[in-house]
C-alpha cells in the first residue's frame, strides 16, 4: 500500500538555480501552458499585450486547433516564443507523476528569465487588470525593490451564459464573488509576478524567491506562504487579477470533460470543479474595473 501511495502522489515543487541576470535585463514576460484555446487566446493576447507584457512564452500542451496561430496574430510573431509541451513525465523511481505545469514554468525561468525584470506565470483564463496606471510595468514601479509579488484570484462565474457571448470575456463577464479571500476550499489563491533571477523553487500558487516562500502584496506589504490568505493581506490597488474560471455553461462542461492536467480520478475532477462553481456562483457583485481598462485604449 505505501508504495501504491508513493506512485500516485504527484511532484509538485521544483527547485532550481536562478538564471544570472543579464545586464540590460527589462520589462515583463508571461509564461503560459495552454491546450485548444483558440476562442479565447487572441484576446488575452491582444489584453496583456496592451498591458505592457513584453514576451510570451507558450508552452503547448498538445494543442490541435488554431490557438497558437491566434496568438500570433494578435501579439505578433516576434513577441511569442513557443515550446512543445505535451508529456507527462514521472520519476523513474517512485513512480510519481511530475507536474507537467509546473515544469514549464522552472524551464521558462531558467532559460529565458535572465533577460526579464519581472516573469509571471498564469492561464487563459487569468488576466492581470493594471489599477493604478495603464501598464503593469508602471503599476510595479513602486515595487522596485520586491522580489515575489502574490496576487489574489477575483473569481468569475458563468454570469447566465449558457453559451459564449459575442464581444469576448472582458465585457460580458462582469459579476464575480464579493470575497477574493474567502476561506471556502479553493476559492482564496494566488498567482505571482516575481523577478526570475531570484527564483529557487516553484509550485503553481506559491514561489519561493531567495530560499524563502515570503511575498508581499502590490502595496509592499509582506507575508509568509500561510499568511497570505489572512483578509489583511488583500490588495488589489495596482493589480487585479481576474480568473474567469467557467465562462458559458457549454465552455464549463468542456472544461470538465477535458479533465485535469494531472491524471486523477475523473468522479474527483468534476466534484472539485462543481463545488468551486457554486461556491462562486452563491453571491455575487459587479466588478467593471476590466472592461473599463480594455476599452479605454
Amino acid at each position: 500500500m505505501f508504495s501504491a501511495l508513493r506512485r500516485t502522489k504527484s511532484i509538485s515543487r521544483i527547485a532550481l538555480d536562478p538564471p544570472a541576470p543579464m545586464a540590460d535585463r527589462h520589462g515583463i514576460a508571461v509564461v503560459l501552458i495552454v491546450r485548444n484555446e483558440e476562442r479565447h487566446i487572441g484576446e488575452w493576447g491582444r489584453f496583456h499585450a496592451k498591458a505592457g507584457v513584453r514576451h510570451f512564452y507558450v508552452y503547448d500542451n498538445g494543442s490541435t486547433d488554431g490557438t497558437l496561430v491566434q496568438l500570433v496574430a494578435a501579439v505578433g510573431i516576434e513577441n511569442v516564443t513557443v515550446i512543445p509541451w505535451h508529456q507527462k513525465l514521472r520519476d523513474g523511481n517512485s513512480g510519481a507523476e511530475i507536474h507537467n505545469q509546473v515544469l514549464a514554468y522552472a524551464h521558462a525561468v531558467a532559460n529565458f528569465g535572465d533577460q526579464f525584470r519581472w516573469m509571471t506565470f498564469i492561464d487563459v483564463d487569468e488576466f492581470l487588470v493594471p489599477k493604478s496606471a495603464e501598464t503593469l510595468p508602471e503599476c510595479l514601479m513602486h515595487l522596485e525593490g520586491a522580489v515575489n509579488i502574490s496576487l489574489p484570484w477575483h473569481m468569475f462565474g458563468r454570469n447566465g451564459f449558457e453559451e459564449p457571448p459575442e464581444g469576448g470575456i472582458v465585457a460580458n463577464y462582469t459579476r464575480r464573488h464579493p470575497e477574493p479571500m474567502s476561506p471556502l476550499k479553493g476559492m482564496c489563491n494566488f498567482k505571482m509576478i516575481v523577478d526570475p533571477c531570484h527564483v529557487t523553487a516553484l509550485r503553481v500558487h506559491a514561489i519561493e524567491t531567495d530560499g524563502s516562500g515570503d511575498s508581499v502584496n502590490d502595496k509592499g506589504v509582506r507575508a509568509s506562504v500561510g499568511d497570505r490568505k489572512k483578509p489583511g493581506f488583500y490588495s488589489a490597488d495596482h493589480i487585479q487579477l481576474n480568473h474567469y474560471y467557467t465562462r458559458s455553461n457549454s465552455e464549463l462542461q468542456a472544461k470538465i470533460t477535458r479533465g485535469s492536467n494531472m491524471t486523477q480520478n475523473e468522479a474527483d475532477h468534476v466534484r472539485r470543479v462543481m463545488r468551486k462553481v457554486d461556491q462562486i456562483e452563491a453571491e455575487s457583485v459587479e466588478d467593471l474595473a476590466a472592461k473599463r481598462w480594455f476599452a479605454g485604449g
